[in-house]
This record gives structure tokens, sequence and C-alpha cells, in this order.
């Protein structure tokens, strides 16, 4: 059983910078596809990056250019580094793994708040 667990949420001002971490605990990370979701009150859950066993990432529109996803394999660790953060990117952010076997696993959340 694969267990996500997220941290390094918190509040910050606009323009401020945050780092996650996803810690990913009952299976080897490094041919798992991980990525990051996001979801703000009354709003659906969106796709913010995602990052392949070879280090390949993609990243949404509304992020490219602020935010960096890497992962560590050897810690079985995913990050979110996180730049010029505005109030909209305020949100619940999720570490999702699927595994080679196509099942995904997701973390309960951290908070992400933005404001002045």
């Amino acid at each position: 059983q694969v267990q996500p667990v997220e941290s390094g949420g918190g509040w910050v001002q606009p323009g401020g910078s945050l780092r996650l971490s996803c810690a990913a605990s009952g299976s080897s990370s490094s041919n798992n596809f991980m990525g990051w979701y996001r979801q703000a009150p009354g709003n659906e859950r969106e796709l913010v990056a995602t990052i392949n066993p070879i280090g390949i990432t993609y990243y949404a529109d509304f992020v490219k250019g602020r935010f960096t996803i890497s992962r560590d394999n050897a810690a079985n660790t995913m990050f979110l580094q996180m730049n010029s953060l505005k109030p909209e990117d305020t949100a619940v952010y999720f570490c999702a793994i699927v595994t080679q076997q196509g099942r995904t696993y997701w973390g309960q959340g951290t908070q992400v708040t933005v404001s002045s």
C-alpha cells in the first residue's frame, strides 16, 4: 500500500515562496509517475505539475515559470518549489502517485494560503 504524505504548506504573502514535499511510503518511487494537484474552495481538483520516472516534467500553464517539480527517488520523495505565489494559488495541494500497476494513491493534502 502506497501512502503519500504531503508537508510544507502554510501562509505566505503574494510574491513569496513555499516548498512542498511528498514522502511516499510503501513503494519504491523510482518507477512511479508522480504529480501535484490542487483544489480551491468551490472548484474542481486541477492538475498542477507532473514528473515521470525519468524526470520528464509537465506544468499547467498557470504555473509555468513559477513552480518547479522534482523528485528524489532514493528518498522516495517529490517536491514542488513554488515561487512568485499569487492569491489565486491558494488551495489544498495534493500529491498523487501512480504505480506501474496503474493504481493511483492520493495524499491527504496540505493547505497553501497566499494573502497579504
